[in-house]
C-alpha cells in the first residue's frame, strides 16, 4: 500500500515504518496520524512481519512534534476530540500491539515525536537526538499520552521538570533517566535496532506478545498487573510454542517457533 506520508520496508521479518516528512521535520499531522494507524494495523495484522522499528526520514529528526499549523483554528471540543483520536488510533494502539515495536529515534523527538517513541516498547537514541515536551510554551500540554508515560519512565519529578519548563535533554541524559534503552552512532542506530529486534525475534511471538500485555496492565488503573501475569503465563501452556520450547530445551536444540 502506498502512502503519501511514510515510507514501508521490509527487511526478513522486520517492517520499518518511516516518517517520511523530512522538509517539516517528520512532524505529525492528521494524515500521517491516520497513515501510521493503517500501518501499523496492516503490520499487527500480518503473518509475515514478527515487528516494527519505527524511525524518521533524514538524521535531523525522528519526528520534532506535531504540525502545530493544524492546532491554530481549534477549540476545546476538537482539541479533546483530536488527543482521544490520536491516543486510540496511534498512541495506545502502538503501545498494546501484539508485536515488538522499537522507535530507532534519529535526532530531535519533541512534543508528539517524543510522545510516538514513549508509546513503543524500547527506544534506542542516536548520540545527537534531543528530546523534550515543549507544549506549556505553546499554551498546551502533552495530548498524546506524555504526560503519563514519561512519568511511568523517568518518575514524577523529573516528568514535572521536563514539562513544565519544556527543556529538551540529551540522548545521554535520556539515557541515564531509562527514556531510552541504549544510545549508538547516528551509523549505528539502524543496526542496533534491527540488531535487538531480531533478537527479540528469535523468542516465542505469544510469549511476546502476552508479556507486552502483562508489563502494560501494570500502569493502568483499576486493572491488576499481578493478576494479569497469572493469567497470561496459564494461557501459554496452551500453546505449540510453550511445547516447542521446552522439547527444544530438554533436546539441547535451538527452538523453532511458529507463533501457534
Amino acid at each position: 500500500m502506498a502512502f503519501e506520508n511514510l515510507l514501508i520496508e521490509n527487511k526478513g521479518r522486520i517492517q520499518y515504518i518511516i516518517i517520511n516528512r523530512e522538509s517539516k521535520l517528520n512532524a505529525l499531522n492528521k494524515a500521517t496520524i491516520a497513515e501510521l494507524h493503517t500501518a501499523f494495523t496492516n503490520a499487527f495484522k500480518s503473518p509475515e512481519i514478527g515487528g516494527i522499528i519505527i524511525t524518521g526520514a533524514g538524521q535531523k529528526a525522528f519526528v520534532a512534534g506535531a504540525d502545530i499549523a493544524e492546532f491554530a483554528s481549534l477549540d476545546v471540543k476538537v482539541g479533546t476530540e483530536l488527543a482521544l483520536l490520536g491516543h486510540t488510533t496511534v498512541f495506545d494502539f502502538i503501545e498494546n500491539g501484539n508485536k515488538p515495536v522499537i522507535a530507532a529515534i534519529n535526532g530531535f523527538a519533541l512534543g508528539g515525536g517524543l510522545e510516538l517513541a514513549m508509546a513503543c516498547h524500547i527506544r534506542i537514541a542516536s548520540d545527537n537526538a534531543k528530546m523534550g515536551l515543549p507544549e506549556v510554551s505553546l499554551g498546551l500540554i502533552p495530548g498524546y499520552g506524555g504526560t503519563q508515560r514519561l512519568t511511568q519512565l523517568v518518575g514524577k519529578g523529573k516528568a514535572l521538570e521536563m514539562i513544565m519548563t519544556a527543556d529538551m535533554i540529551t540522548a545521554p541524559e535520556a539515557l541515564n533517566l531509562g527514556l531510552v534503552n541504549h544510545v549508538v552512532s547516528q551509523e549505528e542506530l539502524l543496526t542496533k535496532a534491527d540488531e535487538l529486534l531480531n533478537k527479540i525475534l528469535t523468542r516465542a511471538p505469544l510469549a511476546i506478545a502476552a508479556a507486552i500485555t502483562s508489563v502494560n496492565a501494570g500502569a493502568r488503573d483499576g486493572v491488576n498487573g499481578f493478576e494479569t501475569e497469572i493469567q497470561e503465563f496459564g494461557k501459554c501452556f496452551g500453546t505449540d510454542d510453550f511445547k516447542e520450547g521446552v522439547a527444544a530445551f530438554l533436546g539441547k536444540r535451538k527452538a523453532e517457533f511458529k507463533g501457534k
